[in-house]
């Protein structure tokens, strides 16, 4: 025989006014065991209903929202008596804004765009805090418990490859904007050789922060193209 009954899944409302992005994240939820979505919601207000009649333990939140900011829906659900963790799911990187958002129940941060990887990593993370009960013997305890939440250290470059130069090459593909940048502009600007360029835009485009896409000229053969596609809303 088993021990007791199964734990319950952790409800989640997905709220992400892009409809594509929306159920992306809804089809990530539902692939991580020991989540469930139950609900999803375009807007603050239409979020704010579904909290009103819908039990919810977690809220996958977009902070720029249509109707107003994300962080403004935490702050009205708040004082509305809903108690829901968080998980905001942006493009935000205001320092300022992950203070407010922790100090209101923001548990974790995933920034656009990212793997179903890294959102898997956060949620279970998550469940795992959520499991911790009970009253912790010690402080070494209570550290176990909220290390949970953290992420884990950023993993190495590959061999040969620095901060610095990557740091570079990202410069110089962001400030090339839609239009993209080739290997050989990217290495001429941030001066680093056509090839070593070339290695860490392929870099980026593993990481998911780059794609390339080829561009093709009167004559020859096409010319590859790397363009940022991380979001600037």
């Amino acid at each position: 025989m088993t021990g007791g009954p199964p734990e319950p899944a952790i409800r989640v409302l997905v709220v992400e006014d892009d409809p594509l992005a929306a159920e992306a994240h809804r089809q990530y939820v539902a692939r991580v065991p020991g989540f469930t979505v139950c609900g999803t919601a375009h807007t603050g207000a239409q979020a704010q209903r579904l909290m009103d009649h819908t039990a919810v333990d977690l809220l996958l939140l977009d902070l720029y929202l249509p109707d107003g900011h994300g962080l403004r829906l935490v702050r009205a659900l708040r004082a509305a008596g809903h108690h829901a963790d968080v998980i905001a799911v942006t493009s935000a990187r205001d320092l300022a804004v992950v203070r407010e958002g922790v100090s209101l129940g923001v548990v974790q941060y995933v920034l656009k765009p990212f793997a179903f990887a890294t959102l898997r990593d956060r949620l279970v993370r998550y469940a795992a805090f959520r499991a911790a009960v009970g009253e912790a013997a010690g402080q070494e305890e209570v550290d176990q418990a909220l290390s949970a939440l953290r992420a884990p250290r950023p993993a190495a470059l590959p061999k040969g490859m620095s901060g610095a130069t990557l740091a570079a090459v990202t410069r110089v593909l962001r400030g090339a904007g839609e239009d993209g940048v080739t290997a050989s502009a990217a290495g001429e600007a941030a001066g680093i050789s056509r090839i070593t360029a070339r290695r860490y835009l392929e870099h980026l485009v593993d990481a998911g922060r780059a794609e390339r896409r080829p561009r093709y000229g009167h004559v020859g053969r096409p010319e590859l193209y790397y363009r940022w596609v991380a979001e600037h809303r």
